[in-house]
């Protein structure tokens, strides 16, 4: 008998009989089908946890991190750790940051870092003496330097410049430094250690020019090997050199060494160091010649001058101080230079300065960092809401290049300059300078070699 459908009555008969199995619950069969289906997707999921922590220990191996292992299901099979490939190694991330120019640095050691300077100078000197070539106007690229460098892993250092200013490039620094617990070695080209105004750089000095005996005593950077131990208060310096690397090759060599003693006592920070120096003279001629200009970089003019002279050997002793205390600041060098001249008397010139220097504007200070003055960082900067720091400082400069039958002359210069410092890198200085001089190199009309010079100059300066 059919249904109307024409469905026979069995096969609807044995379609509800599995209908109601069903609706009792899966099969023997079906269940140990799907139980097969999880387990092979645990398996799987076992393997890929493998997997991941296999590529988080190659990340996390560098900081010795110990991974986890992933565990499984005793029932699963475990894959072994996929291998980590090149893409998945550790990456140190770089940092940058800005001080002036961009600085790329890694947390294991690496930096590297662009710089530079311009100093550009103009000015007006007067003098009545006859024959002076360059009285007037002058004007000077002072410095136009530019500079790369940075760190190494494992405590080394290193920094290259060049002064592009002249119509040659001149090698300023291009020295390799190691630096452990306060002690830093360094072989190159370097300043050797003559004084606080000479090691204090330039962009940071409270003259455009130096104390004359810096210039007149041919300080200058010079090849060598250094060292210097730095600890609390305590600075101690010392190496030996060659000549300047534009001077190479030569055969002379000199010993220098500066002890500085830096305390700070609450906000007032005290400076007291004395420096040796001495320069065996082994070349063909063995001569000497101190002179100076009168202030300013800009003229050739040197109305101090001793001539050249015969000499074997020069010794120089330097004593040196200062004080910074809120906006003021003092400091004071002199220096003493012997000559050594065989079969005839030795003679002994001096140079000195004494400076006093005081911020208009609050919250600005003179800077200064290991042994040497440093950067002034204006409190309220322009382009920030403020005006810079406005600074204004008086020296007195000495110079003696007469003694022992040599006549160079004498100078006793008085100075004043005033200094608007926008920004930590940007600053304008106005320079005025009257000199006196005596046995100059150059006479008046009437003969005298006894007279003033007035010299006033502008620095336009940027460091990056």
């Amino acid at each position: 008998m059919g249904l109307a459908g024409g469905v026979p009555v069995a096969a609807f008969a044995a379609d509800a009989q599995r209908g109601a199995a069903q609706a009792d619950g899966p099969t023997r069969e079906e269940m140990v089908s799907q139980l097969a289906e999880m387990r092979a997707q645990m398996a799987a999921m076992a393997r890929r946890i493998d997997q991941l922590q296999a590529e988080v220990a190659g990340h996390a191996g560098a900081a010795g991190a110990t991974p986890v292992a992933a565990t499984a299901p005793a029932s699963a099979p475990v894959a072994a750790p996929a291998p980590v490939t090149a893409s998945a190694k550790a990456e140190t991330p770089v940092v940058i940051e800005w001080k002036g120019a961009p600085k790329f640095e890694t947390s294991d050691g690496w930096s590297f870092k662009v710089g530079g300077r311009i100093n550009l100078d103009t000015g007006y000197s007067s003098s009545p003496a006859v024959g002076a070539p360059d009285e007037g106007f002058g004007s000077e690229m002072r410095r136009l330097r530019l500079r790369v460098e940075g760190t190494v892993p494992g405590g080394f250092g290193y920094k290259v410049e060049t002064d592009i200013a002249s119509s040659s490039a001149e090698i300023t620094d291009a020295y390799l430094n190691y630096t452990d617990h306060g002690l830093t070695i360094t072989a190159g080209q370097q300043n050797n250690f003559q004084g606080l105004e000479e090691l204090s750089s330039s962009l940071n000095t409270s003259f455009i020019e130096r104390a004359a005996f810096t210039d007149a005593f041919a300080f200058e950077r010079r090849v060598g090997l250094s060292a210097a131990y730095h600890k609390g208060a305590l600075l101690v310096q010392g190496g030996v050199f060659t000549d300047n690397a534009e001077d190479l090759p030569g055969k002379n060599y000199s010993l220098d060494t500066r002890l500085v003693f830096m305390p700070r006592i609450g906000k007032t920070q005290l400076h007291f160091g004395g420096s040796f120096h001495y320069t065996d003279l082994n070349g063909e001629d063995d001569t000497l010649r101190y002179r100076q200009r009168p202030f300013e970089h800009f003229t050739s003019t040197r109305y101090l001058d001793t001539g050249t002279f015969s000499a074997s050997a020069e010794r120089g002793i330097g004593l040196e101080s200062a004080v910074i205390a809120g906006p003021f600041h003092a400091s004071a060098e002199g220096y003493w230079q012997k000559v050594v001249r065989p079969g005839l008397a030795d003679p002994t010139f001096f140079g000195g300065s004494f400076e006093l220097g005081y911020f208009l504007t609050k919250g600005d200070h003179r800077g200064y960092k290991n042994g040497v003055f440093d950067r002034v960082k204006p409190a309220h900067p322009v382009g920030e809401g403020g005006i810079g720091a406005i600074q204004v400082n008086l020296r007195y400069d000495y110079l003696d290049l007469t003694d022992a039958g040599i006549v160079g002359g004498t100078q006793k210069g008085y100075e004043a300059s005033l200094i608007w410092t926008q920004t930590d890198y940007t600053r304008l200085m106005f320079n005025y300078g009257h000199l006196d001089y005596t046995d100059a190199a150059y006479a008046t009309a009437s003969g005298s070699r006894a007279y003033g010079v007035d010299v006033f100059a502008v620095r336009a300066q940027l460091d990056f």
